[in-house]
């Protein structure tokens, strides 16, 4: 039997905008874990050199303590969305946030390097039960209209501040030691768990219908792991080769598996019809494009400005501070932003701005200028990022049912990593390629470059998905209402689906 979650009767009205301390509170919390799984993606970039000399490890090890990070996270975030959803979201928030703050602490102490790429994968696994739980916390305490559209907008622009934030701190990290890097999200993970027992609200659960889905929980959950890892060492074993060809081969198997168990349990991991609402679909694509984009990126300015130009550390977190300060800063004023234009017009202005921050990185040269080249990137970066990371959160979610909000919320953390690993894979092959081995600063700009095209061409696509979402937007506001129809997902009750006329 699984549960269904509803609102606790004395839990105060989150209608509007006038929130209670408690209400501030959970949402803090919230956001909190939110920042620390976002800080993990990107903080332990600029320590990756320190962490190789004392360790010891080569750059195909070395690569897995990102990859480590990625491959728990992206690989089980469906698992931990549904989870949310049948366990209870409070509960699985609790348990995760723990286990994250225990695999920090472990990952800042050990002085073995398989010992920290597997506790760099634990952190992921818990990043992958906390990011969807605590989404459909916010989804499922805030109603939607105005008070759910500023929630998600702070939620989503701490996220946001901690993708960019986390080479800035990483420098300023590293440069005392890297196991700061590491230690430093303890101590607030703790806090935050503490807090999160006294502030997230306790649902009551009442008895529903349903069951576990033990195959699609194998198959899908197998088919993400074994997608990225297999884009994670594309690389090394060449794109072309026998073991990354039949790897993909086995990958295509296993979701088509997937997609023919999810379309005939009559429970399933992944109600396949929740991909009918568009805005969903669409949302999907393009956090898959961004975060892959922006994964690319910041790989290739990391290299660029360590390796070509000489900066340290500290001049490099100085250096890329903008656009995580304006994303930041931004923060209190997404949700007006959101309610006055909705999701549907910012998301192209956000991908707009983000292909415009790439594009213009394409000017690298031996001897680029600060002024001149990093800083309008960053500027642009800030903008773009403030615009449409909260939008596509909020377009993922928008419409679809309580009980469905952590599955919904896993699939968007779900493209954002893929993304973000299948990206940086190919801007990885691109350096590589381009460069052909060479050391010299010609042969590091034929690298830099291929893989800047790259990263470019996939926030376009991004941004050619997000405008025609705008269309059909403007198309359905001007027709007239339609008729609620009924969506049968499964051998259970039909559940109504009503077309949304106006996508926030």
């Amino acid at each position: 039997m699984t549960t269904a979650t509803v609102t606790s009767p004395d839990a105060p009205s989150t209608s509007g905008l006038h929130w209670t301390p408690r209400l501030w509170g959970t949402l803090v919390v919230l956001c909190t874990a939110m920042f620390l799984d976002a800080l993990d993606v990107s903080m332990v970039g600029v320590a990756l050199p320190s962490i190789g000399s004392e360790l010891h490890l080569s750059t195909s090890t070395l690569q897995w303590v990102v990859s480590g990070y990625v491959l728990g996270y992206g690989g089980l975030l469906l698992l931990g969305g549904r989870a949310a959803d049948l366990l209870g979201r409070r509960r699985v928030f609790l348990v995760a946030l723990s286990a994250f703050a225990a695999a920090s602490l472990v990952g800042g102490l050990v002085d073995d390097g398989g010992l920290l790429i597997a506790a760099r994968f634990l952190k992921g696994v818990g990043a992958a039960f906390t990011a969807p739980a605590g989404l459909s916390i916010i989804t499922t305490t805030f109603a939607e209209g105005p008070a759910r559209n500023r929630a998600l907008s702070i939620y989503t622009t701490c996220g946001a501040s901690g993708f960019s934030l986390g080479l800035v701190l990483s420098g300023l990290l590293t440069s005392v030691g890297w196991r700061w890097t590491f230690l430093m999200p303890v101590p607030v993970a703790l806090l935050a768990v503490v807090l999160a027992v006294r502030l997230l609200p306790r649902p009551v659960e009442e008895p529903a219908e349903g069951g576990y889905d033990v195959l699609g929980a194998i198959t899908g959950t197998a088919t993400v792991l074994l997608l990225v890892f297999t884009v994670t060492e594309a690389q090394g074993a060449g794109w072309l080769s026998l073991r990354t060809l039949g790897s993909l081969v086995v990958v295509a198997a296993l979701a088509a598996a997937f997609l023919l168990v999810e379309s005939r349990t009559a429970h399933p991991l992944v109600r396949l019809g929740i991909f009918r609402k568009g805005s969903v679909a669409r949302a999907n694509v393009v956090a898959f494009t961004m975060t892959g984009a922006y994964g690319g990126f910041q790989f290739v300015v990391t290299l660029y400005l360590q390796h070509l130009l000489g900066w340290s550390a500290l001049q490099m977190a100085l250096g890329l501070l903008p656009a995580g300060a304006f994303i930041a800063l931004s923060a209190p004023f997404m949700g007006p932003i959101v309610d006055r234009f909705g999701t549907a017009r910012l998301l192209p202005v956000g991908l707009l701005a983000l292909a415009g921050a790439f594009a213009l990185f394409l000017r690298l040269d031996e001897h680029s200028s600060y002024p001149v080249l990093v800083l309008p990137s960053m500027l642009l970066l800030g903008v773009g990022f403030a615009l449409a990371f909260p939008s596509v959160n909020i377009a993922a979610t928008d419409g679809v049912a309580d009980e469905e909000q952590g599955l919904a919320s896993g699939l968007v953390n779900t493209a954002i990593q893929v993304g973000t690993a299948v990206v940086l894979a190919g801007a990885t092959a691109m350096i590589t390629a381009g460069s052909a081995g060479g050391d010299s600063a010609r042969a590091q700009l034929d690298g830099y470059r291929p893989a800047l095209v790259l990263v470019t061409a996939v926030a376009l696509v991004g941004l050619l998905v997000a405008s025609v979402g705008a269309l059909v937007d403007r198309r359905r506001s001007s027709a007239p209402m339609s008729v609620p129809d009924y969506d049968y997902p499964s051998a259970g009750s039909p559940v109504a689906r009503t077309e949304v006329l106006t996508e926030h």
